[in-house]
């Protein structure tokens, strides 16, 4: 807000709070304040005793009247002041009344305020019947308890500020802290990585200066070979045609040296080298089984990186509301078993009926899950698990037409011979009643919207990203017939499901080596899958 002119200032000192008009022939009473003689006179003659001064209520009394000559000159030269401002452009004139606030009705000066009507009033107001007899301050003094209300506000309100502002200094702190240790970890990333690729690439040069030492010496060797035969090839065809000379001569020259030709020409011990030397072949097989085992290191590096790095690992339960009746959940819902008998009294319609499977009671929409089922068998020993890494070649099966009667005729390499228990009979007895080659699992994913009734074809054309386990081996679901992965059965698989990216890949969950991955587009929830019909074993989740 402009500031008040000058002249108004001044004029507000001389002006008669009786007649509001400049001071004639000014008189000062007993509290100071001054009046005009005549207004002041008559004040005293129709008041009554005691007399009160109508500015500030002090009592004062007549006789103590004393005329003020210094403010009388004073007076005259606003007025005259007054005279000369007036005498300005209307338009500078406005612009100075607009710079200060004026009384609405009477344009004086605003000096009080009334507390029971909550007004701001001028003098002429303070004086008027409806405001007379009505306590009035003036504005300084009634703006003080807002002010200090303000104030004591505005203290809460710095306070806050001042709050947030430590508080974003401390999150900005924090962030930048956090910013900086992400940059360590770039660099730590970066020569983590680089020291590997230097391992792996220190390590791949070996593997080559390797091979090549050996076709070096391989090479050598041929041609120390071709050499020495080229040789015994001239030689031999020297003594050849010496020999074919000799046997074109005439019965006469030829009986002229009776002696015994082939004494003469005696077949000399000619040299006999193998194309590859026993220790090439030896270091060859050696090389390869190296390689072997590069490349099952490198699958394990692959499988574990992928879980411990892009994965979270999810803790599973079997919901037994889905589980075939054949099957038995335990009350955690971490495992089950076959029994090859009826167990639910009641069927349920999310029921897997005839198929013995299962799903687990918490689906996935998105993210990337890791679990893992292990496979618990009990007549597979651990050293079993090592002959049938040996004796793969001897334990692969075929499948046949029908998707699940693929392993008819495979032979279970982990029987204990001669011997056959109950369990075994109704086993067998349970698949040919429908249709289903036992001893083997399937663990994996499924779609919630898989058909649950009837014989079913565990395909993703269907729902179902599986692997097939057996004694025979690792089998993908893949349609029109799966095919063998492994000729051996983990005895733990890792499934990782990546549902955003349509992925799910298996692992061997003790090696960490990688088996296979599916990939495909995922729609509505998708949940763990679990199907056994081998009452001998139990598949159970991790963690």
């Amino acid at each position: 807000m402009a500031a008040a002119s000058p002249l108004r200032n001044l004029e507000d000192g001389v002006l008669c709070s009786i007649c509001l008009d400049y001071l004639r022939d000014p008189v000062t009473i007993d509290c100071g304040h001054v009046f005009c003689y005549h207004c002041i006179i008559k004040v005293c003659e129709s008041a009554r005793q005691p007399l009160h001064c109508s500015l500030c209520k002090t009592a004062f009394k007549k006789e103590n009247i004393r005329h003020v000559w210094q403010m009388a000159s004073l007076v005259e030269n606003i007025w005259r002041m007054k005279v000369d401002e007036e005498r300005q452009p209307r338009e500078e004139r406005q612009l100075e009344q607009r710079a200060e606030k004026l009384c609405g009705q009477h344009l004086e000066k605003l000096h009080y305020y009334c507390k029971d009507d909550q007004q701001i009033l001028c003098v002429m107001c303070r004086e008027s019947r409806e405001h007379r007899h009505h306590a009035a301050v003036l504005l300084e003094k009634a703006a003080q308890p807002h002010r200090g209300k303000i104030l004591n506000h505005l203290k809460v309100l710095k306070r806050d500020r001042d709050r947030i502002q430590n508080f974003q200094s401390m999150g900005e702190d924090e962030i930048q802290a956090l910013l900086a240790k992400f940059q360590n970890h770039k660099q730590d990333i970066a020569s983590v990585f680089e020291q590997g690729h230097q391992f792996l690439r220190e390590r791949e040069q070996y593997l080559l200066e390797w091979l090549d030492g050996m076709e070096q010496e391989l090479t050598e060797g041929r041609n120390s070979r071709v050499t020495k035969g080229s040789e015994e090839v001239i030689r031999l065809g020297t003594l050849i045609s010496e020999l074919e000379n000799k046997a074109r001569q005439p019965a006469l020259e030829l009986l002229q040296d009776p002696s015994d030709v082939i004494n003469r020409y005696p077949r000399k011990k000619f040299w006999i080298e193998k194309p590859v030397s026993p220790a090439i072949k030896k270091r060859a097989e050696e090389f390869s089984n190296k390689l072997l085992s590069l490349e099952k290191g490198l699958r394990g590096f692959h499988g574990k990186l992928m879980r411990d790095l892009e994965y979270k690992t999810s803790e599973i339960i079997l919901n037994s509301q889905t589980a075939n009746g054949y099957l038995s959940v335990s009350p955690d819902g971490k495992s089950m078993i076959f029994t090859g008998l009826w167990m639910n009294k009641h069927q349920h319609g999310q029921q897997f009926d005839p198929e013995p499977g299962v799903l687990g009671s918490k689906g996935f929409t998105w993210g990337k899950v890791y679990w893992e089922v292990k496979v618990d068998r009990l007549w597979w020993g651990a050293e079993e698990e090592e002959e049938a890494v040996k004796y793969r070649a001897e334990t692969r099966g075929v499948f046949g037409s029908s998707y699940l009667g693929g392993f008819v005729g495979v032979t279970d390499g982990y029987r204990s011979p001669g011997y056959r228990d109950e369990n075994e009979e109704l086993e067998e007895e349970w698949s040919q009643e429908n249709g289903i080659w036992p001893k083997f699992c399937l663990v994996g994913v499924a779609r919630e919207s898989v058909v649950r009734r009837g014989f079913l074809n565990f395909t993703p054309e269907e729902g179902f990203w599986t692997l097939q386990l057996s004694s025979a081996g690792v089998y993908a679901g893949t349609s029109p017939e799966p095919f063998q992965i492994l000729s051996y059965c983990p005895r733990q698989i890792g499934i990782a499901l990546d549902y955003d990216g349509g992925k799910v890949a298996f692992t061997n969950a003790r090696t960490q080596e990688f088996i296979y991955e599916f990939s495909s587009s995922f729609s509505g929830r998708v949940f763990p899958f679990l199907w056994l019909n081998c009452m001998r074993s139990r598949l159970t989740l991790r963690p």
